[in-house]
């Protein structure tokens, strides 16, 4: 199991940048070889559940992925979400928190446990390593785009 932290500004508005990071379906656009599927009616809200399915064809793996906190920003609260990861491969945890930042922008704070079941503790550092390149990419790509 391994956790990091990504940070970001963004020069959009709180409520933008938390549209942006929290429509699920759009991670399958900027994850390689991944597809989004959201299992609940929207909106999101706690107890909304979807699944990242990463792979090609029938080789791949799911990321079942549960919303149990959520808080959209407002003018005077910074907004957060908690994601528990339920899959049988993916183990873990993610929060994203969307608050001011520096000159109007927005502040991002991304982190995560990020656990893969039956992978040996000695691939830790590699594991983390490629997740914060991976996830690091597509924070950057879901902020740029609308």
């Amino acid at each position: 199991m391994v956790t990091f932290l990504l940070e970001r500004t963004a020069p959009l508005p709180r409520a933008e940048t938390w549209r942006r990071l929290t429509e699920w379906p759009r991670h399958g656009d900027v994850v390689p070889l991944t597809r989004v599927t959201v299992l609940t009616p929207g909106p999101t809200r706690e107890g909304t559940v979807f699944v990242a399915r990463t792979g090609v064809g029938p080789f791949g793996f799911d990321d079942r992925m549960e919303v149990v906190a959520w808080h959209p920003p407002t003018d005077t609260e910074p907004g957060f979400c908690r994601l528990e990861k339920r899959g049988r491969v993916v183990t873990g945890w993610a929060e994203i928190e969307v608050g001011p930042g520096p000159g109007g922008r927005s502040r991002v704070v991304w982190r995560e446990e990020l656990g893969f079941r039956f992978l040996p503790g000695f691939l830790d550092s590699v594991v983390r390593g490629t997740a914060r390149y991976v996830f690091g990419r597509a924070v950057n790509r879901l902020l740029r785009r609308a």
